[in-house]
């Protein structure tokens, strides 16, 4: 069977993320905050889920993914929530190199420039962070390693699941005007601030929908 035949055949996807992500309007937040870069990973080889109601998927090679991990328990903030790979900037670094050397420090996948596809929207955390997070292709990405003192696991989770029906889940908050945005992923969920970029990856760039997420609430343990 051919790459042209998969859902989301890798040589098809790459170039359309390209082609969105150069045709989508990026914003820039213009609230103040300490920069950091987070990276929507896509892989080619979608297996190693390991997420619970989500079982591993038998032919692994038709389902490419987005790399998801989870903070390790010992961490001072956001223990255990699940994550992007990223983080503040270093002294003289620009968003882009510390997209790629997050990359690097927390799953051991050393990659150039040239895998970084472009932005989505930033997103300010009420945390205190300007999350910029960039879109890269992974390729296999077959030897990831966790950084024991910052990720718990690693998760490469099928792009098919960012499509449920019931995605996103919208839900009141007392101290804000909007919503709590949700992602659902197997018989679990992930918030905004991390939801967010999941769903506008979604919209804009499967769906090619033009979609803003930057108003979504965050749960209050998400503010910590």
């Amino acid at each position: 069977m051919t790459d042209d035949t998969r859902p989301f055949a890798p040589s098809q996807l790459r170039a359309q993320l390209q082609t969105r992500l150069a045709a989508f309007p990026r914003q820039a937040a213009t609230d103040a905050g300490t920069p950091a870069a987070v990276v929507l990973g896509v892989t080619e080889l979608g297996y190693g889920a390991d997420v619970a109601g989500l079982p591993r998927y038998a032919d692994w090679q038709r389902a490419p993914a987005l790399l998801l991990t989870r903070r390790a328990a010992t961490l001072r903030r956001h223990a255990g929530q699940w994550a992007l790979p990223g983080g503040r900037l270093d002294p003289g670094e620009t968003l882009a190199e510390a997209a790629l050397r997050e990359l690097r420090e927390e799953v051991g996948l050393a990659l150039d420039a040239g895998a970084l596809l472009g932005q989505l929207d930033d997103f300010v955390t009420a945390s205190g962070f300007v999350m910029t997070p960039f879109v890269a292709w992974l390729g296999a990405a077959r030897d990831l390693q966790p950084a024991p003192a910052e990720v718990a696991s690693i998760h490469r989770i099928p792009l098919t699941e960012l499509q449920r029906k019931d995605a996103p889940r919208l839900s009141p908050i007392s101290d804000s005007e909007h919503p709590v945005l949700r992602m659902p992923i197997g018989a679990d969920s992930i918030a905004a601030p991390t939801a967010a970029l999941l769903y506008q990856f979604e919209q804009v760039l499967l769906a090619g929908v033009p979609t803003r997420v930057a108003h979504y609430a965050q749960p209050h343990f998400a503010r910590r």
